[in-house]
């Protein structure tokens, strides 16, 4: 019997001293193709945050194993995620393995934080999908790989948990063809000896893996197997797995034919044709273990390395830079002793402490410091390479989404040459540097989507002397987490967040008292309605004033219609083309703005109004009326319209999953029924319970878990998240109104 023991660096490290015995750690600077960027995507509680913990510990980066349940974990330093146990912002963490670097971003499985993992694939070339092996895929986990779908990332699959005594391999493995339309290659097995302990059968290796308990998992044996059953049922599934490969890999393919047999593949080939089909997105390679209990993860780093790609094998538009520095600001967080810190991506080339950067949009900076991650604690370092994160201290200006260069210039001659590689005129040449510049923005930039609030409320200083504090710190919050939205409104004179879950707004005021020692209050929470128009209105609007001795007048022609297409139109009938044709595209585009201005506050409840398109029919503008006019001009017959055409209210409608034992089914389904819920199915899970699949208004579910834990004697858990906006009949609509009116 083989035995393999990965161990620590020399002078082993703990958490607590980790800048002072920084020298032990020392990661050589690596080339792009020794560096890879990976992300860890999971639904709650499927164990990210242990996974990350013990690759941690495995790579020699920490001493001691943490614990989510001890609150000790690297990753979870906020005091709300080690009071709850859950991930609530991305933590970007740098380790070697295998004399290669990993930067990993661990990020939350909750959907009230969705938009931490939205920012973080910007800053990865792959990911890894955690599922919880006794569950499959749920609700979060067909959420981030939507989104990891969205950004083209090749991904692993790490079948956790599987040590438990319900966990099942296969229904992981057909949740991932059926609900993810995944083409899923299992490269491992689990086997469990006669005391029910988990080790692994390796398929390409047919190798039996054991780890031995007593040294935290750092010891595991691999046992070559000899003639058995198991060896040859492991050898059909070999050859079925270079089957399956041979159809998507032409030179896997060409071997397979010219030799005419599956056994003279090497397993050197066969990691090959896997790592060529991983990164072309063909395929998903599946491996298994558990984290807690320290089985399978040496391997998940293995295939991290060998399947997964390096920096230099994606993002190619950026070669457009070539040695420039290009890198895209993926994250912005606030430290108390170094302020504002700012993860960026180096796309290409090189930055350098005390650089002058330009980001795209438009602001000059100065690079003060940089750090390599980990977690909370940095290391400071003087430069970082093209396909590496870093983290810089001294940028004021620079938000999620930009692209920071070296220079105007460098982003200009960029840009001439991506176009000029696409074939297109050089006659951009002739367009001034403002236009320029947009049309860099417009391929460079990142554009997060932000998801709609579904929740809002006022929020309060404890005293009026508090105020510029607190605003201070929602600036703060707000720019680190883009999902808060934190607004002004001039009808009650209140700040107001809304947000995107109870959650999501308790952990701002948490963090609130926490980081900036201000005890704010929240008012009570409130649904984020929105509304559409009942039927289409027309209406003209003269206005004439004068202001400063100056003579304002204006008149204007709109129409509301229901359509979703686009927000604003112009009418093309014969007799108004002419009179819109002549308007100048600046004044043009201040009507437009003056005019979806006024959609951001409904009559009914003061919710956005969507579903809605402005046309523009007609405008009239006397000499020297002001901007500032026209807009609130444009605003005011669109607020009139809305008056006179009525507004529905549209309520948000949230998708539920709810696990419950069979004999709790019944008073389940009865509660959900008062709660004004569609159920969609019905299923077995497993042989005691059963998975209910609901969709059901927001407005109903205030306080549902705690409801849930009683009916069901703490039995039940349930995941939900947004899944729409539907319209309320007239009964609901009208106690919709009085409560948001303070009235219920």
């Amino acid at each position: 019997m083989k035995m393999l023991q990965y161990t620590l660096f020399s002078v082993p490290l703990r958490r607590s001293n980790l800048l002072l015995s920084y020298t032990a750690q020392v990661i050589k600077r690596c080339y792009s193709a020794d560096i890879r960027n990976i992300g860890i995507l999971a639904h709650i509680d499927a164990g990210k945050t242990t996974t990350t913990e013990r690759m941690l510990f495995y790579s020699g980066k920490t001493r001691a194993l943490g614990e989510v349940h001890h609150g000790n974990t690297v990753t979870d330093y906020l005091t709300q995620e080690r009071e709850r146990g859950i991930t609530i912002c991305s933590s970007a963490v740098t380790f070697a393995w295998n004399g290669k670097r990993i930067n990993l971003l661990d990020t939350p499985g909750h959907i009230d934080f969705t938009m931490e993992v939205e920012q973080s694939l910007y800053a990865v070339d792959g990911v890894i999908v955690v599922l919880d092996g006794t569950a499959g895929v749920e609700a979060q986990t067909v959420t981030v790989w939507t989104q990891a779908d969205k950004h083209n990332l090749p991904r692993l699959v790490f079948v956790n948990k599987m040590d438990r005594p319900d966990a099942n391999f296969d229904k992981c493995v057909d949740d991932l063809k059926s609900k993810l339309d995944a083409k899923p290659i299992c490269t491992q097995y689990p086997m469990k000896n006669d005391n029910g302990q988990l080790g692994i059968y390796d398929v390409i290796t047919l190798e039996q893996l054991s780890w031995q308990q007593k040294d935290f998992g750092r010891l595991y044996s691999i046992r070559k197997l000899e003639s058995s059953d198991t060896l040859r049922e492991l050898q059909e599934k070999r050859n079925e797995l270079i089957d399956q490969l041979s159809g998507l890999d032409d030179e896997l393919a060409e071997i397979v034919i010219s030799t005419e047999s599956f056994d003279q593949v090497s397993n050197e080939l066969i990691g090959q044709a896997l790592r060529r089909a991983t990164c072309q997105k063909k395929i998903v390679p599946v491996l298994l273990g558990s984290a807690y209990k320290n089985i399978g993860i040496q391997r998940l780093m293995d295939a991290v390395i060998d399947y997964l790609p390096s920096p230099g094998e994606r993002n190619q538009i950026y070669n457009c830079f070539g040695n420039d520095l290009a890198g895209k600001v993926f994250k912005i967080v606030h430290d108390k002793q170094r302020g504002a810190l700012t993860l960026v991506r180096l796309l290409r080339g090189e930055i350098k402490r005390g650089m002058r950067l330009t980001s795209s949009s438009g602001h000059a900076e100065v690079v003060s410091k940089i750090y390599e991650p980990l977690a909370d604690e940095y290391r400071e370092v003087s430069s970082v390479q093209a396909g590496d994160v870093a983290i810089c201290a001294g940028l004021k200006s620079t938000v999620t989404g930009d692209l920071l260069t070296s220079s105007h210039s460098s982003l200009k001659n960029a840009q001439k040459r991506l176009l000029q590689t696409r074939g297109e005129t050089t006659q951009q040449k002739d367009v001034d540097d403002d236009e320029e510049l947009g049309v860099c923005q417009e391929m460079f930039s990142i554009e997060t989507q932000i998801l709609d609030a579904v929740y809002f409320c006022s929020i309060e200083p404890p005293s009026i002397s508090s105020q510029t504090a607190m605003e201070n710190a929602l600036k703060q919050l707000q720019r680190e987490d883009p999902s808060l939205r934190v607004s002004y409104d001039a009808v009650t004179g209140q700040t107001v967040l809304g947000g995107m879950g109870e959650l999501h707004m308790d952990i701002i005021k948490s963090r609130m008292l926490s980081e900036y020692k201000i005890d704010v209050d929240l008012g009570p929470l409130q649904i984020a309605y929105k509304e559409t128009i009942e039927s289409p209105a027309i209406n003209t609007l003269s206005l004439e004033k004068e202001i400063a001795g100056s003579k304002q007048n204006m008149s204007i022609t709109l129409e509301l219609i229901n359509d979703h297409t686009e927000l604003f139109s112009l009418d093309k009938s014969p007799e108004n083309v002419q009179n819109l044709n002549a308007l100048r595209p600046r004044i043009l585009q201040v009507v437009r703005k003056g005019a979806i201005s006024a959609l951001e506050r409904g009559p009914r409840v003061g919710g956005q109004v969507v579903d809605t398109q402005i046309r523009l029919h007609n405008v009239l503008i006397g000499r020297g009326t002001a901007d500032s006019f026209i807009m609130s001009t444009a605003a005011q017959c669109v607020q009139k319209l809305l008056g006179t055409c009525g507004t529905r209210l549209l309520e948000p409608i949230m998708a539920m999953q709810i696990v419950a034992p069979n004999e709790r089914i019944s008073g389940i389904m009865a509660d959900l029924s008062r709660r004004r819920a569609i159920i969609k199915d019905v299923m077995p899970k497993g042989d005691k319970n059963r998975l209910i699949l609901v969709n059901a208004p927001l407005a109903e579910l205030s306080g549902y878990s705690s409801a849930l834990r009683t009916i069901s004697s703490g039995t039940a858990s349930m995941t939900m998240q947004p899944c729409g906006f539907s319209e309320m009949n007239s009964a609901d609509e009208s106690l919709a109104v009085r409560r948001a009116q303070g009235l219920e």
